[in-house]
């Protein structure tokens, strides 16, 4: 593991509780006019950033969990991070879903003032950021290297409660379209986190919806995307009648969670329900 990987972010509650700002799926294009099924994703997420900032709460870093980008551009990464920064002071994370380019995004982010720290570590607890991006592909699959990278942050620190982040989803959702495009190879991860009891949260995006249950002792969550949402139970694709959405969640020191989602109006940002995939 090298030291660029790793970063150190201290709580601001004397407590050492902290809380963090989960973004996903926010889908951006080089071009911020452009729409993704109707809806332009710029603008739900600026809206989302707006929604943030009134509700004045805080929180000591923000996590995206993948599907920065809809189009692959370099300038949609530019875009996130511009919008970031003219908002918010506190550091942002980030790990490539199906639609990022990866290898784009550790040489751009950089760049631009955002951190290619994967392994970031908040007073007892420490946040272990997963690449589960198959180039080209909607769905996911966790290399041999990403998970001896989870082993060697569980190994170097098991005096410390774990979060481990990944944009595809270690579960069935029970949509038939959507499971297909699941973590193909889960097993293997569930298998390596099933050995460290420290292991207390998996956290990803791309399913476009809420899911919160714990199995085994970790709890697994998925939020809802900045941009538009899949409907959750459908057997074939289709599109859900709730607004953009955003989650905190706060971690204490003794191993504890608690979290909250919010979303904007439905009629906000309301997508083509007439098209039927993408």
């Amino acid at each position: 593991m090298q030291d660029f990987d790793k970063e150190y972010v201290k709580p601001t509650r004397a407590d050492g509780a902290f809380s963090i700002l989960q973004l996903t799926d926010t889908h951006l294009f080089a071009d911020q006019n452009t729409g993704f099924l109707g809806v332009n994703t710029a603008q739900s997420l600026q809206a989302v950033i707006d929604a943030v900032l009134r509700q004045n709460r805080k929180f000591d870093l923000i996590i995206t969990t993948g599907d920065i980008a809809q189009d692959y551009s370099e300038q949609s990464y530019v875009n996130f991070a511009k919008m970031m920064h003219a908002s918010f002071s506190q550091p942002v994370f980030w790990l490539p879903g199906n639609h990022d380019d990866g290898p784009k995004m550790a040489r751009v982010f950089p760049t631009v003032g955002i951190s290619a720290a994967k392994n970031v570590i908040v007073g007892r607890w420490q946040f272990v950021l997963l690449n589960t991006q198959v180039y080209n592909a909607p769905f996911g699959w966790i290399t041999p290297e990403e998970l001896n990278y989870l082993r060697q942050c569980l190994d170097n620190h098991p005096e410390l409660h774990t979060v481990v982040c990944l944009h595809h989803n270690a579960y069935r959702v029970n949509s038939a379209w959507l499971d297909q495009h699941e973590l193909r190879n889960k097993e293997e991860l569930l298998s390596l986190i099933s050995g460290y009891p420290q292991v207390k949260l998996v956290l990803c995006g791309h399913v476009h919806q809420e899911t919160d249950f714990v199995k085994d002792g970790v709890r697994f969550i998925s939020s809802p995307s900045t941009s538009i949402q899949f409907e959750p139970l459908s057997f074939n694709f289709g599109l859900d009648c709730k607004g953009p959405g955003w989650r905190y969640l706060t971690f204490t020191p003794d191993g504890g969670i608690s979290t909250d989602v919010y979303r904007l109006p439905f009629e906000m940002f309301r997508p083509d329900f007439a098209i039927g995939g993408y």
